[in-house]
């Protein structure tokens, strides 16, 4: 029903910046709000981002970890979200997954959908 792709992951050294990206295709009629999760080895899933992608209660929220350092954005019009990540650290290694919440026009309602991650690798 809905397929993300996520894009822009890899190895940088601590202090450098990444920006991910995530496309969201398929039989979408709306999306409430998309958001990115990390998950690095032995830990839980954690909420790193997320952001209203219309209507007229947006906002945009953060882990403590990340706020000053991260930034969440969209482009509506390409049914995309990004994460620019600066000043990033070892501890920010994790696989980034896009998800989002949307209402399509095979499913009554709304539903939650995934991708398949991007990895981040932050070393020297």
């Amino acid at each position: 029903q809905v397929q993300l792709v996520e894009s822009g992951g890899g190895l940088v050294q601590p202090g450098g910046s990444l920006r991910l990206s995530c496309a969201a295709s398929g039989s979408i009629v709306s999306i409430n709000a998309m958001a990115w999760y990390r998950q690095a080895p032995g830990d839980q899933r954690e909420l790193v981002a997320v952001i209203t992608s219309g209507g007229t209660t947006d906002y945009t929220d953060y882990a403590d970890s990340v706020k000053g350092r991260f930034t969440i954005s969209r482009d509506n019009a390409k049914n995309t979200v990004y994460l620019q990540m600066n000043s990033l650290q070892p501890e920010d290694t994790a696989v980034y997954v896009c998800t989002c919440n949307a209402r399509t026009w095979t499913k009554n309602g709304l539903g939650n959908y995934w991708g398949k991650g991007t990895q981040v690798t932050v070393s020297s």
